[in-house]
């Protein structure tokens, strides 16, 4: 791969992240593969985080003194002003160990076992399963390929929605796994229909600051004083700095009914956000702006290498450029594969995410993370273009990944 190389971003050692006990790096190296799979980036953490979280393990980690909520509350608030010029209060915020959680305590509240629930498809596969397993109806919000990009089927969404009555919409922009940013046309006509139909709806927001220009990120309770009242915001600094592990995200309540009933909950009942999240969080929406920057240029070099990769190589595959997120999303079906995900493993040596997992419709389609270096991008599409590429052929010897952990 040509191109600039970055410092602390390009300089990642096979072997080194194969020692690593994550999900990413320790299913994949368990079968002798490089992974591409879950929505972890591979670089290491930003040092203003590092740096935050040495000084506080060397200082205290006593029980911290969150009486009336973590400085996330004001943080969060001060971030989505500087930001969209959108201004929630910080009043109305809580905390969560992460998005699934949130997503789970909200449904919870707001609905009854047989309800249903509208959700985009595809869509990240512990959402869909949280869904099933509360035992709520999964209403489908499909996109299409329209050619020129992913676009949501809003005629199918209203009939659906008129038909059916569910009474919460889960939306997720920037989008996972299609990488669609929506732009503030499609999201005023979502707010109509919710407005119409009297849903509540979840914003799913954790990718808001992996946009690429000219894409813009418009947090769904800006839009109007109605949408900004039916509306729970649901994001965390866990992607954007890579701090998953950490278990830190923030829940904005515009819904006040609902925020209520989350307050007479007893107190703890759904845990608590630990002090080394909250700090790594604070560190790096006060001080992380600078590695954001040279991330994204990172990241925006690469969603082009992946683009011109798989047009130059598999120009009979479906996908387009992703407007946000760190995902690329490829319908492999006019190449006549039944199971690509497999296929790509097997015959590629590289771990993808796809498939029904996703949702109904997906069996034919994978989802590439490059949210690693110039070098192991180059491995992992190599892996992938000669896997979906070579029809009958015998399996490719797999990327060499050390196995020792």
């Amino acid at each position: 791969m040509s191109g600039t190389f970055f410092p602390g971003f390009d300089d990642l050692d096979v072997a080194e992240l194969s020692s690593r006990a994550g999900a990413k790096w320790a299913r994949a190296v368990d079968e002798g593969l490089l992974p591409a799979w879950v929505a972890d980036m591979d670089f290491p953490v930003a040092p203003v985080i590092r740096s935050a979280l040495h000084e506080q393990i060397e200082s205290d980690l006593g029980y911290p003194d969150w009486v009336r909520g973590t400085p996330l509350r004001e943080e969060f608030s001060a971030r989505m002003r500087n930001r969209y010029g959108w201004e929630p209060d910080p009043e109305s915020v809580r905390e969560q160990t992460d998005l699934i959680q949130a997503l789970q305590l909200i449904l919870h509240l707001s609905t009854r076992r047989g309800d249903s629930v509208v959700v985009q498809t595809p869509n990240y596969p512990p959402f869909l399963a949280s869904i099933r397993r509360m035992g709520l109806q999964q209403l489908d919000f499909p996109f299409v390929d329209r050619g020129d990009g992913w676009v949501l089927d809003m005629e199918v969404f209203e009939q659906r929605v008129a038909r059916h009555r569910p009474r919460v919409l889960v939306l997720v922009n920037p989008h996972n796994p299609t990488g669609r940013v929506h732009t503030r046309e499609e999201l005023e006509q979502i707010a109509d229909i919710a407005e119409r139909f009297d849903l509540l709806v979840v914003s799913d927001e954790i990718h808001a600051e992996i946009v690429y220009e000219p894409h813009v990120h418009i947090p769904f309770a800006s839009l109007s004083p109605d949408a900004a009242g039916r509306t729970v915001t649901i994001t965390s600094a866990g992607k954007s700095f890579n701090l998953a592990g950490l278990r830190c995200a923030v829940v904005h309540y515009g819904a006040e009914r609902l925020l209520r009933r989350r307050d007479a909950e007893p107190f703890d009942l759904y845990g608590a956000v630990s002090v080394l999240g909250v700090v790594a969080t604070l560190a790096a929406w006060r001080h992380g702006d600078a590695w954001q920057s040279d991330l994204m240029q990172v990241l925006e070099r690469n969603r082009l290498q992946v683009d011109a990769v798989l047009r130059d190589r598999l120009p009979a595959a479906r996908h387009h450029l992703p407007e946000g997120t760190y995902l690329m999303w490829i319908d492999a079906g006019p190449l006549g594969i039944d199971d690509p995900v497999e296929q790509v493993r097997e015959r590629g040596g590289i771990l993808v995410e796809g498939g029904l997992r996703f949702g109904s419709g997906c069996r034919n389609q994978l989802r590439i993370n490059f949210a690693t270096s110039a070098g192991i991008l180059d491995m992992i599409l190599d892996g992938v273009t000669s896997a979906l590429g070579s029809g009958l052929a015998p399996p490719r010897p797999p990327v060499a990944v050390p196995r020792s952990r």
